[in-house]
């Protein structure tokens, strides 16, 4: 068996995840398709629109055919860490081939060259990489730029469009790892990773999101244009959940040393964040008298978010060298025994259930604790219940 894996949120599944998954099966030559999912929280620093179980039901619904969940530690990290844990779990399961991402341009070769060309760090390198990081321009910004000073055969929207960065993380993630995976680029339609304008039928799931929150007669029919059916049915009881409360409380109650091993944190932001939600208690208001081009609001979210769960950077690495775990949330019902049999195949134990649990490591059961706490949380906030060690077979 071929697999071809998709690194997604699916937050929610809309109109072009459909379309891509489609072409995945029409362009990589696979027999199945993976997706390695984020559970209840997202690399934008917030809480899903709808729970893990459900969004990966809509996945196999509309073409999967497994959704493994990236672990939340991963999952609520900057583009490096979130694409390093996803290929980590992804290198483990021999079957994986293919990993296919969404971009605005570029081929496989073109992804390849620029992501080792960012991996060569020489000492000219990491000097201009440090003089570029003078102004307050973010680390891989900087690192991106300075490829470019060096490199003048490489495309510069490869370093610049918002999908072609995660695109070329996925691809320095796969070298880093060593790993047999072929990328598999495959073009965006519509609307841009950030646009906020609804499309005919190709918003992005930014727009979405607004459209959700905006609660009117004319967001409920561009969200009926814009997302499958089924989607758009398990859509309609939505309501906004009070995470941004909670996770300004916890800010407040964290101690300064205990938000500073969040692994976004650096600079003593620690203090800044800390002092703005005592004098500023919303969180909207609070961040963006923060923002800046050092400080991005998704890179501030984040932070939020990871002392909201308790994930701290030494742990991440710890967890990158570790053997951890393939969690399943959904499965394709009639070929569930193939695809599970390939899963157990793999160096990392599949967890499918709860007595699967026992055959982790120390590292990999403090990873899925995390999993296990983010989880109960997202419980919290909605006040529906759903089991940490549930596979739905679809």
């Amino acid at each position: 068996m071929k697999i071809c894996a998709v690194i997604c949120e699916y937050n929610p599944f809309h109109n072009g995840h459909r379309y891509q998954l489609g072409e995945i099966r029409k362009l990589s030559g696979c027999d199945k398709i993976l997706c390695v999912m984020s559970g209840n929280f997202t690399q934008r620093g917030e809480a899903a629109v709808q729970n893990k179980y459900v969004r990966a039901r809509h996945a196999v619904e509309c073409g999967a055919d497994l959704v493994l969940e990236l672990p939340v530690a991963f999952a609520c990290c900057p583009a490096e860490l979130f694409a390093r844990g996803a290929v980590h779990i992804l290198a483990s399961i021999p079957a994986v081939t293919t990993l296919a991402f969404g971009c605005e341009s570029g081929a496989k070769e073109d992804f390849t060259a620029a992501a080792q060309a960012t991996l060569n760090e020489s000492k000219e390198f990491k000097a201009a990489l440090k003089e570029r990081m003078k102004d307050g321009t973010s680390y891989v910004r900087a690192r991106n730029r300075a490829v470019l000073d060096f490199h003048d055969e490489i495309d510069e929207s490869l370093l610049n469009s918002p999908n072609n960065v995660l695109g070329l993380e996925y691809c320095r993630a796969i070298l880093s790892e060593k790993a047999a995976i072929q990328p598999l680029p495959i073009p965006r339609v519509g609307g841009g990773y950030a646009d906020t304008s609804l499309f005919k039928n190709f918003s992005s799931a930014t727009a979405l999101r607004g459209a959700l929150n905006e609660n009117s007669r004319k967001a409920k029919k561009a969200l009926a244009r814009n997302l499958p059916e089924r989607v758009f049915n398990d859509l309609e009881s939505y309501e906004e959940m009070p995470y941004k409360k909670a996770a300004l409380t916890a800010l407040v109650a964290a101690s300064s040393a205990d938000v500073a091993r969040c692994p976004d944190c650096s600079e003593g932001l620690e203090n800044a964040l800390k002092a703005l939600a005592r004098s500023n208690p919303d969180y909207d208001t609070a961040l963006t008298k923060l923002v800046s081009k050092r400080y991005t609001l998704s890179r501030l979210k984040r932070i939020l978010l990871q002392n909201f769960l308790g994930v701290k950077l030494k742990d991440l690495y710890d967890y990158l060298d570790a053997p951890l775990y393939c969690k399943t949330l959904a499965v394709k019902k009639t070929d569930a025994e193939e695809l599970l049999q390939t899963l157990a195949q793999g160096t990392f134990p599949p967890v499918v259930r709860k007595s699967d649990y026992n055959a982790l490591k120390q590292d990999a059961r403090l990873c899925f604790a995390t999993d296990v706490r983010a989880n109960d949380l997202y419980n919290a906030l909605t006040g529906v219940y759903t089991n940490e060690f549930e596979t739905l077979f679809v």
